[in-house]
């Protein structure tokens, strides 16, 4: 999100001495995408921050796929997965492909470890729980309902509250950005758009962290997972200034488009990456001809894999989903609503669903994780009673 923001203390100039009280240099560090020509930040560290100690393969993460590959709608019911883990370990792999890869998690331990994903961007959704994103950008508080965007190689840590924690993970090997026509020439978003920059949370700064020891660092690379031991507290950070940061935006602050008829699902757009795009819907009022029909139309995605994350119990146009469960309607095979849903629907003034779409331009694969959750008897779900 390239709103640019100034926290602690920097130097006048980029790339100039910058002395501590005693004298010695603070350390500058450019953190940023696309080599030296995308958004960036510069971080100052009391400390050098490449003090690595050791190193070692920790685990490997290719993700199995399933064994029924045929082509079929899909529905997962994600409360039927394991329970456990903290918020990087308890992320079970549903659905993937060479752009996007989505994961459901339970997580109930702390991360007692720094993070870092040096193979893609992250949006977390938080559909229950809440606590504290600690980065080398300050604390970024969350609670239920938020996206968490966490750019690539932003080191990070997780702080839950001991609530409950139920959390959709969206990794994108692409940067994740605002969409494009809800942006101006310099980035900033415009007047048409269903949220605007006062709607985005940033890190809020913390002291640096001076200290010496032995801090466990993980990075995902290749998928795998690389453990590191570093010899400096990685959040020795006096200062920063840039782009590039993690950001938090809730979904209660999305504003819906409406019309007088029924509205495409691009209107529901939130954020866009390279292959994909995520949609929010929200408690909104419903089309106002007065001969319109609130249910969507059917239709076939060609060259698209509709997925659908139910944060709420309600959908108006699906039959028998639940808090967490995921759809999948892939390219070839038409969808829409449940028999009965368009009549259900005539009349009414709103709806209260809360929901998660990521349209996806390459074709999905179910993975072993989804495949052991997937309710069989979806697939004929709209055959007539």
């Amino acid at each position: 999100m390239p709103i640019y923001q100034v926290q602690g203390e920097i130097p006048r100039k980029r790339h100039v001495q910058f002395r501590k009280p005693d004298g010695g240099l603070y350390y500058e560090e450019l953190i940023g995408n696309l080599g030296f020509t995308g958004l960036q930040s510069l971080v100052y560290h009391v400390h050098r921050p490449t003090q690595i100690r050791g190193t070692r393969l920790l685990q490997r993460l290719d993700w199995e796929v399933a064994e029924n590959t045929a082509l079929r709608p899909l529905h997962l019911r994600t409360s039927g997965l394991p329970k456990g883990g903290d918020p990087l370990t308890g992320r079970r792999p549903l659905l993937f492909n060479p752009d996007v890869a989505v994961s459901a998690a339970f997580p109930d331990t702390e991360q007692g470890y720094f993070y870092r994903n040096a193979q893609g961007d992250e949006i977390v959704y938080v559909t229950e729980g809440s606590g504290v994103l600690e980065s080398s950008f300050g604390t970024l508080a969350y609670r239920p309902g938020d996206y968490l965007v966490i750019p690539r190689g932003i080191l990070h840590r997780w702080r839950p509250e001991k609530t409950a924690h139920r959390l959709l993970v969206i990794e994108s090997r692409g940067y994740v950005r605002t969409p494009r026509r809800y942006r101006n020439d310099h980035g900033q978003l415009l007047e048409h758009a269903p949220y605007c920059e006062r709607d985005i949370r940033i890190p809020q700064r913390s002291e640096p962290r001076d200290e010496e020891g032995s801090f466990e660092v993980r990075v995902k690379r290749d998928n795998a997972l690389v453990q590191y031991e570093y010899a400096r507290h990685p959040f020795d950070v006096v200062g920063w200034d840039g782009t590039y940061y993690p950001w938090a935006f809730n979904i209660d602050d999305f504003e819906p488009i409406t019309g007088r008829i029924h509205q495409p699902p691009p209107v529901h757009q939130t954020f866009e990456g390279d292959g994909f795009v995520v949609c929010s819907f929200v408690p909104r009022l419903y089309d106002y001809h007065p001969e319109a029909i609130p249910a969507p139309y059917h239709h076939e995605n060609v060259g698209t894999d509709e997925v659908i994350y139910y944060a709420s119990r309600e959908f108006m146009s699906r039959k028998g989903i639940e808090l967490g469960s995921i759809t999948c309607h892939p390219d070839g095979i038409p969808h829409g609503p449940h028999p009965g849903t368009v009549e259900a629907s005539i009349g009414k003034q709103e709806t209260k669903e809360v929901a998660v779409m990521i349209d996806t331009f390459r074709p999905l694969t179910l993975g072993r994780d989804g495949e052991a959750i997937e309710d069989a008897d979806y697939p004929r779900s709209w055959l007539e009673p």
